[in-house]
């Protein structure tokens, strides 16, 4: 159980049009039996092109720049320039998160008398973490994920880096992106 979220890249493949010209065969198997595709009824080809886990200072960037607040399980279409305004954000954020020995939370403990405690270990916390609260704040919420600025939020935001700049790679006339996530 937690925040699972996915960005999917769609590309308009519309086969279905003969003026499309689309040429070529799709040849897949499953546990080594072919699995029926016709060609000429595919309009688009989905693939996976990033997910993260617990990642809810990034899903909160979602929610309020391309679900419009609404925090709803949907799955919402991501401009380019949206791509690129995160990618931003999350240069921004690394070049101004300076890691520095601390502890971190990895968990939670209960006591004999029902008190939560965190469980504290060595790791690394942001030495000023203002740039990244004003610019990517995390997110509270059931099975979110920790709200600590800390070693896992720059793995968090390094993640998103990586993937946003993978997509664009890949961006281009009838490639199309989306951003869902689950809990």
């Amino acid at each position: 159980m937690g925040l699972d979220m996915y960005l999917t890249k769609r590309v308009f493949i519309g086969a279905q049009y003969e003026t499309r010209g689309i040429t070529g065969t799709i040849a897949l198997k499953a546990k080594g039996e072919p699995i029926k595709v016709n060609k000429k009824r595919v309009s688009y080809i989905i693939e996976d092109a990033g997910y993260w886990r617990k990642a809810n200072a990034i899903h909160q960037w979602f929610v309020t720049n391309v679900q419009d607040g609404k925090d709803d399980c949907g799955e919402y279409y991501v401009t380019e320039d949206k791509l690129r305004q995160l990618l931003e954000l999350c240069n921004r954020v690394l070049a101004a998160s300076k890691p520095v020995k601390g502890k971190v939370t990895n968990g939670y403990r209960i006591t004999a008398g029902g008190e939560q405690v965190p469980i504290l270990e060595d790791g690394e916390t942001i030495e000023d973490s203002s740039v990244a609260e004003e610019l990517l704040p995390t997110q509270g919420g059931f099975f979110f994920g920790s709200t600590e600025y800390n070693q896992y939020y720059l793995e968090d935001i390094r993640n998103t880096k990586k993937i946003i700049e993978d997509a664009l790679k890949d961006a281009g006339e009838g490639v199309e992106f989306y951003y869902s996530a689950s809990w």
